[in-house]
């Protein structure tokens, strides 16, 4: 192979050493490597109106993994003899720019299916390719092409995790051995009039300095993601014998589970890697757990909803999604702000979302009662105002995942059994009974006792006056009633539902005006929004 003089390795997400195609490519047989990256306004700006500490799209805790996972990935390439070349601006103008300044003749990037890295790159390569800049852009972020699986799926993506497997088989790569290390990487040549940074601080970047109860419960980077794949695979057993119906929402000084999905978002930790090391693992026992709910097959819920996501236009609004069903959510700010902000006055619920900004990270069946909360199952409120809260909350925030996962949710798609509902109060009780959770991260029901932990607003008095807590003062009342909204939500819902049936999906705005009105029309007397809803405190 001819050697390239200057190969420029764009890191986005894939950020790591290890299995990691693109960045073998660009060291394959070339002179020089530049490995870049490139904070990005659209995702970093501060918002000093937000409702909480971090950026519009992205919260602080999500920012600063990013930042800890960029140092981490600087130091590991400073072990090979390189460093990363850090920018601040416009990814497409900056990219550019490099490529003319250092006159780049092959440019590596890990292929990304998020609309807007799509976008990006398209302009990126656009540029590449009319300069004759070679381009190799492979799939790694995931196990498999999401366009081959929609290929095999007749042009359509798949509707169900389990048809993954039947259509494509296993990865390709699994039959043989991944990469794992690189033992050295060209250096960086002439940087010329390049404006490079070190990696910046959140102060420099405009954050306030943030006073923490309690340290961040991620720290980001591919060394610690190695980590924590070796503690949680140390467990054979544990592995093997994964099902992810089960566990604990409430365990939160030691969840059952792996924590590993922010890693995963960022690229932090191979997917394609940790795959590998679950099949390993089952292959030493006979009666391992299969998919969908073993822990290789977590991943594969991972591609299903990155398939979806990719094959789907509007995956992310419920208007112009064709596989979303069309539903009259209400248009309530007063009390999707009171979800966000834990002023429900349920406190399973409450707690869960002070845990969500807290550490920005909740167990997966957290989100699942919050969720149904916020949308079909008490409040009605567009599971796309959810999605955004999640979006800019979560560490492992990822826009396939996050946009499916709040699509079956609301029962707008996927999953429909709208009557099978999350009970704010029954629900956690079940895992909880003591109210542990709920006393750690709402501390004003520390000394609740345990019969009234669930539904404060029931405690006499006198209970609440000897447990410095009166409801309605120190803590909010309940801001609906939980049985009436819930019926509420059913009836809406089977009323859209029946509206969908009708027009086979092709719902108007039209029909969507008429529906409301009837909706309107036929609640029953006392059961009217502003009647619902109770005071917010």
């Amino acid at each position: 192979m001819t050697t390239i003089s200057n190969s420029l390795m764009w890191f986005r997400k894939g950020l790591r050493i290890h299995d990691n195609p693109a960045l073998e490519y660009a060291a394959k047989n070339s002179s020089n490597v530049y490995p870049v990256f490139v904070i990005d306004p659209h995702y970093m700006k501060p918002d000093p109106g937000a409702f909480s500490p971090g950026s519009r799209l992205a919260g602080v805790n999500r920012i600063r993994f990013l930042l800890e996972s960029l140092v981490d990935l600087d130091s590991s390439l400073k072990k090979l003899g390189s460093r990363l070349l850090v920018f601040h601006g416009e990814p497409g103008d900056e990219l550019i720019r490099c490529l003319k300044e250092w006159n780049i003749k092959r440019l590596c990037f890990e292929y990304d299916t998020d609309p807007y890295y799509q976008a990006l790159g398209a302009r990126v390569k656009n540029y590449a390719s009319e300069n004759g800049i070679e381009i190799f852009s492979p799939v790694s972020h995931t196990l498999f092409n999401p366009a081959h699986i929609i290929e095999k799926n007749g042009g359509k993506p798949p509707m169900n995790c389990q048809l993954i497997l039947k259509l494509v088989g296993e990865p390709q790569w699994l039959s043989s051995p991944l990469s794992t290390t690189l033992d050295t990487i060209p250096p960086i040549g002439d940087v010329g009039n390049c404006d490079i940074i070190e990696v910046p601080t959140l102060k420099q970047l405009g954050y306030e300095d943030i006073q923490e109860d309690e340290p961040p419960i991620f720290r980001g980077g591919e060394t610690e993601a190695l980590r924590r794949l070796r503690e949680s695979t140390s467990d054979k057993e544990w592995v093997a014998k994964f099902e992810k119906p089960k566990g604990d929402p409430s365990a939160f000084l030691k969840p059952a589970t792996t924590m590993l999905s922010p890693y995963l978002k960022f690229g932090c930790l191979s997917s394609r890697y940790f795959y590998q090391c679950c099949k390993e693992i089952e292959k030493e026992f006979k009666n391992h757990t299969d998919p969908p709910v073993s822990l290789r097959a977590q991943l594969l819920w991972r591609e299903f909803f990155y398939a979806v996501g990719f094959g789907t236009p509007n995956f992310d609004h419920m208007r112009g999604n064709a596989i979303c069903r069309q539903i009259p959510w209400n248009d309530d700010d007063e009390l999707l702000a009171a979800w966000r902000d834990s002023r429900t006055g349920f406190p399973w619920i409450d707690a869960i979302m002070v845990q969500l900004r807290k550490w920005g990270w909740i167990h997966h069946l957290a989100r699942h009662s919050v969720a149904c909360f916020l949308t079909r199952g008490d409040l009605f409120v567009h599971w796309e105002k959810g999605r955004d809260v999640f979006e800019r909350l979560l560490v492992d925030s990822d826009w396939a995942i996050n946009n499916g996962n709040w699509l079956w949710l609301s029962c707008s798609s996927f999953f429909y059994q709208f009557h099978r509902i999350y009970s704010p109060i029954t629900f956690g009780k079940k895992y909880d009974p003591s109210g542990a959770y709920i006393r750690h991260f709402l501390p004003v029901l520390k000394d609740m006792p345990k019969e009234y932990i669930y539904e404060p607003w029931t405690a006499p008095l006198s209970i609440q006056t000897k447990a410095n807590c009166i409801i309605g003062k120190d803590y909010p009342k309940p801001i609906i009633s939980h049985d009436v909204a819930s019926k509420e939500c059913k009836r809406k819902i089977g009323a859209a539902y029946e509206l969908n049936k009708k027009t086979n999906g092709m719902v108007s705005d039209e029909d969507m005006q008429n529906l409301r009105r009837k909706l309107v029309e036929d609640q029953s007397e006392g059961t009217d929004s502003k009647r619902l809803k109770q005071k917010l405190i």
